[in-house]
């Protein structure tokens, strides 16, 4: 197959246009949230959730993953996340220390992912933790939309196992991407 059609097979994948619905949902959850309707605000963000959950489903289940989409899905994520840290920071919903702490982590993965994708170094799969960490946030993220009285508290535990997760990440791309010692040949 022509690398040109397989190119553009791999990226126009449904995985991947799933992916390039969260870059889209990003502005539309700032107008909703921006305009004070914080319920359809939160559905917007749990719409990304949904469309994150079913584009990894669908890559995986359908061999449909692709380097576009290795490097697209988390820098939708996190940009959608970074996003919502920012209104709840700027409508004073969260402390400028939490929003810096959740700001430090993701940009640190942000720039991780797109250093060792332009090194063309080999990506960490999403383990256990890693989702534990997003579903966390998302909950974290409604009890602060609903003004749960523990929302703060709660926050700063996914904040620390967020950095607990992603120690577990370097770690796991460094053993990934160090090169094995060559065995002699007899």
């Amino acid at each position: 197959m022509p690398e040109k059609i397989r190119w553009e097979r791999d990226r126009l994948n449904l995985p991947n246009l799933l992916t390039s619905l969260r870059f889209v949902l990003i502005p539309v959850y700032i107008g909703i949230f921006a305009s004070g309707h914080m319920i359809p605000a939160f559905l917007v963000v749990v719409a990304a959730g949904v469309t994150d959950v079913l584009d990894g489903h669908i890559a995986r289940r359908y061999g449909q993953i692709t380097p576009a989409g290795e490097m697209l899905d988390p820098l939708a994520d996190k940009l959608m996340l970074i996003t919502v840290i920012v209104s709840l920071l700027v409508s004073g919903y969260i402390s400028w220390w939490a929003a810096g702490a959740m700001f430090l982590r993701d940009l640190g993965m942000i720039a991780g992912g797109l250093v060792a994708h332009f090194r063309k170094k080999k990506n960490v799969p999403a383990n256990w933790m890693g989702k534990l960490t997003t579903a966390m946030f998302y909950a974290a993220i409604m009890f602060i939309f609903f003004e749960a009285p523990f929302a703060d508290t709660y926050l700063w535990i996914v904040i620390a196992f967020s950095f607990l997760t992603s120690f577990v990440y370097m770690a796991s791309y460094r053993t990934l991407n160090t090169p094995q010692p060559k065995t002699p040949s007899a």
